[in-house]
């Protein structure tokens, strides 16, 4: 995703854990997938409305580049950027920092996501109002 396709939707706090961690002392790789799903499920819950009861989102994909390791304590800081929408999916991409170093990315990942109807498992046409949320704004 371009940079110029991408928008910030969410920024999500969550404090590391001693338990993320491993045996070589720092937040074991497969933490972050689930950093990331905390981040985006705390999104969703931000906008979903009860209207759209029997619709949801699966992730089609996910993907993570690890720049530097994370060590407990501290809290991360998850910023969730949503790219242009298609008929019923769409790209996020999540930044992961730590809350006290703000200008370092710790690893970026992100998702496909497909917004389907939970009785067909089919994809649905995207609600509007998350269609509007993602947009990115035209300059």
């Amino acid at each position: 995703m371009n940079e110029q396709d991408r928008r910030l939707v969410f920024t999500s706090r969550i404090p590391i854990r001693w338990s993320d961690m491993d045996a070589m002392g720092h937040v074991n790789n497969t933490v972050y997938f689930r950093y990331m799903e905390q981040a985006r499920i705390e999104w969703y819950a931000s906008f979903r409305s009860r209207e759209k009861a029997g619709m949801e989102t699966v992730v089609v994909n996910a993907h993570c580049t690890y720049f530097r390791p994370l060590k407990y304590p501290g809290d991360i800081e998850v910023r969730t950027y949503a790219g242009s929408p298609g008929r019923s999916s769409f790209e996020i991409t999540q930044d992961i920092l730590m809350a006290d170093d703000p200008d370092t990315i710790y690893a970026s990942g992100g998702a496909k996501v497909v917004w389907i109807d939970l009785q067909t498992v089919r994809s649905v046409p995207l609600p509007e109002e998350l269609r509007t949320l993602i947009t990115p704004e035209v300059a």
